[in-house]
């Protein structure tokens, strides 16, 4: 098993980057202030394996936090770049590649009538907030604690992923009398939600949620909740927006909505239809999306939106998904990956608990179940800090915070499972010694 080699040119740029960018890096978590120690700057990828600038290689379980379903430089993926690369980089007008992957998605996700595409996730879920709003003629909106929807305004209200992971304050920088418009209820509380639209009801625009939380770590959603969320908007006239940058296309075909078998009125996408490369995307019923200009009154626009070769990997990819259905076995490997650290942990006398959905998964050091962000603040995150350190020693990269799932791909074979186990199971002796 092969230990990891000194990072000095890691460090050299890093100290580099720290003169020139906040905290060295271009988004927060990256920077592994929760785990400790200095980040490795990667170079290269090639399936389950990421490669860093001093020559140490790592099975990865960010898979560019969810994005890379079919794991690093896919053959599918490099080649429809290269063509479209040789064609030109944007346009500036329509091309083809939008209505092609546009026709991907609703052939996939059904409630996504029309789809206008973004450059990110945090773009979409903005859009939808304010297309909600248009609809409904209402400003509230409700979401809930430790479920992050980008660095939005509306959104940093006790938010999870990063903002957590670093022990920000919930909102600073967002004006008082905006934060105020965004309720938050505990995560698989129905009883919480029904309390606040029988305050605020008529005032309240939509509920926004991830189907699967991700970004307090893995926390599935209790059986009722989705479905109790879509009876309680339509009681009330508000819309239900499914949140599935994360969960789009990766826990399933269909998405969250389509396992779980509740239809949102909006979906936000990002991540999975980009196959790697920056895009973002939100969609729902026509109606609704009809109101977007230039069909309608509410104004969204983007120079590079639609860009040809964000459009092209993400054919490439969701074509690839599409066709090779991979979804039952990737759900019986992440189940195994995450069972088998649970057994591990249960070998040597520490409570793990977890859980996994398709090619998603992930799990806390904790004595009882996860169902919520405040369960997930409780377990013991100075424990996952020494384990990340150790596994990353022994050449398995984990989403670098307690507070983040972690991700499969196509590539992540039984073997790789295999020796992951192996290495992770010598890397929690290490906390314990």
């Amino acid at each position: 098993m092969s230990e990891r080699a000194a990072t000095t040119r890691s460090a050299e740029l890093f100290e580099r980057a720290n003169e020139l960018m906040p905290g060295g890096v271009s988004s927060p978590v990256r920077a592994f202030r929760r785990v400790g120690g200095e980040p490795f700057f990667a170079t290269h990828g090639a399936g389950v394996w990421l490669h860093d600038a001093d020559g140490n290689r790592y099975i990865d379980y960010v898979m560019s936090w969810g994005a890379l379903m079919l794991g690093h430089a896919h053959p599918a993926i490099v080649g429809a770049l290269h063509d479209t690369v040789a064609r030109g980089t944007s346009f500036g007008t329509p091309s083809e590649g939008e209505v092609v992957l546009a026709e991907l998605v609703r052939e996939m996700m059904p409630a996504v009538e029309m789809v206008r595409f973004v450059n990110s996730g945090t773009e979409a879920t903005m859009s939808a907030l304010r297309l909600a709003r248009a609809v409904t003629g209402r400003d509230l909106v409700l979401k809930f604690s430790g479920c992050y929807h980008g660095h939005g305004d509306a959104f940093l209200v006790q938010a999870g992923s990063g903002v957590a992971t670093l022990g920000l304050p919930d909102s600073p920088g967002v004006p008082a009398a905006l934060a105020a418009l965004t309720i938050t209820a505990p995560y698989n509380d129905l009883d919480a939600v029904r309390a606040h639209f029988e305050r605020d009801g008529e005032r309240i625009a939509c509920i926004i949620v991830e189907p699967v939380c991700g970004n307090a770590g893995y926390i599935p959603p209790q059986p009722g909740f989705l479905q109790g969320l879509r009876e309680i908007t339509q009681a009330h006239d508000a819309l239900l927006v499914f949140d599935e940058v994360m969960t789009g296309f990766r826990v399933a075909a269909g998405g969250a909505q389509s396992y779980f078998r509740v239809t949102p009125d909006l979906t936000t996408l990002g991540k999975v239809i980009g196959g790697g490369l920056p895009v973002g995307a939100y969609g729902g019923r026509r109606d609704l999306m009809e109101r977007i200009a230039p069909s309608g009154p509410v104004y969204q626009a983007g120079t590079l939106s639609g860009n040809p070769l964000a459009m092209a990997a993400g054919i490439a990819q969701l074509t690839q998904l599409r066709d090779a259905d991979p979804y039952d076995a990737l759900h019986a490997r992440t189940t195994r990956l995450v069972d088998g650290f649970r057994s591990i942990g249960a070998e040597q006398g520490i409570d793990v608990h977890g859980g996994a959905l398709g090619a998603m998964g992930g799990w806390f050091f904790h004595d009882r179940p996860v169902h919520r962000f405040e369960d997930a603040r409780a377990s013991d995150t100075e424990r996952f800090a020494r384990f990340f350190r150790a596994a990353l020693t022994r050449g398995v990269f984990l989403p670098p915070s307690p507070f983040e799932a972690l991700f499969l791909c196509t590539a992540h074979t039984e073997d790789v499972i295999d020796d992951t186990l192996d290495r992770l199971r010598d890397a929690l002796r290490e906390t314990t010694s």
